[in-house]
């Protein structure tokens, strides 16, 4: 491990100038649901509320102190009033913990840490109830939820401690945490998605009918790597070896193969009403957040 987490603890990781900015974005959630207290966000639900979205015809057993007098006045039928409800919701941001997350420069595990950082305090800074949790070992360590600016040094800490987890088990995580989900929202998944579980993680995430991100974040030698002749191949977590000769040809199949497996997971996630995001390590957070997000309708 490196030791980024450490310097985290005794620094801000972001700046005021930086969360000001943030401030001016907000997480999409197109699947609300009723949550225990009124939020900041509209749900798609008609409700009691401050502001007016529109009109039905009366039926029997209809409150009557929502007739809007006016409108009968003028047309001589009843119509009864319909609101816009603001409910609560929950943003859930996962990151994966495992030992081939801490690989790469600029390292993926360090990488996804800030995002889920940046990521979890637009929920903060838009009151809607955060839960944001590592994914290592085959368990879910979650913290737990948390509303308002005034967690924002505890988010923060849990996000830079240090973490042990060796192996993913990323199927077996995704499944602790899906199963005790409590309140629908954005789901935001950063990973390498190196795990055999992968698809079955993506798709215990996305049956929790939480509008899943997916952000499959590689590091640049992982993208575009450089495979000397002669060379042996460690697996990051299991420690397995294979005897490889780099050469063009090499490089083409990994290549090939890499940009087969973004496809298959981006189509397994759209398919489900998710969004994936092929991220590299090296990617500023300030591009991620207001560009490339921003432009896939992640944020807003």
């Amino acid at each position: 491990m490196t030791a980024a987490p450490e310097l985290a603890r005794q620094r801000p990781l972001f700046d005021e100038g930086f969360l000001r900015r943030l401030e001016q974005l907000e997480l999409a959630s197109r699947r609300l649901t009723a949550g225990r207290m009124k939020g900041e966000r509209r749900s798609i639900r008609r409700g009691q509320s401050v502001e007016f979205a529109d009109y039905r015809n009366y039926t029997t057993g209809d409150d009557l102190r929502q007739l809007d007098w006016n409108v009968y006045a003028r047309l001589e039928k009843l119509f009864i009033k319909l609101f816009v409800e603001e409910e609560d919701v929950t943003v859930h941001v996962l990151v994966d913990a495992s030992r081939s997350m801490d690989f790469g420069d600029p390292n993926k595990l360090d990488f996804a840490r800030r995002a889920a950082a940046a990521l979890a305090y637009l929920g903060l800074a838009h009151l809607d109830r955060v839960s944001v949790a590592f994914l290592g070992d085959g368990r879910a360590s979650s913290l737990r939820a948390l509303r308002g600016k005034g967690r924002t040094l505890e988010l923060f800490d849990f996000l830079s401690a240090d973490r042990r987890e060796r192996t993913t088990g990323l199927a077996a995580a995704a499944r602790d945490y899906a199963s005790r989900l409590r309140g629908r929202g954005p789901l935001l998944l950063l990973s390498d998605l190196m795990d055999p579980g992968y698809l079955d993680a993506l798709r215990d995430l996305a049956s929790t009918r939480c509008q899943l991100s997916v952000l499959h974040v590689l590091a640049p030698e992982e993208l575009d790597p450089e495979v000397p002749p002669d060379s042996r191949l460690i697996d990051n977590e299991s420690g397995q070896g294979v005897e490889v000769t780099g050469d063009a040809d090499l490089n083409d199949r990994y290549r090939a193969r890499l940009g087969a497996w973004q496809a298959e997971i981006g189509a397994f996630v759209s398919r489900r009403g998710g969004a994936y995001l092929a991220i590299p390590s090296d990617l500023e957070l300030s591009g991620l957040l207001f560009d490339v997000l921003r432009r896939r309708r992640v944020v807003t």
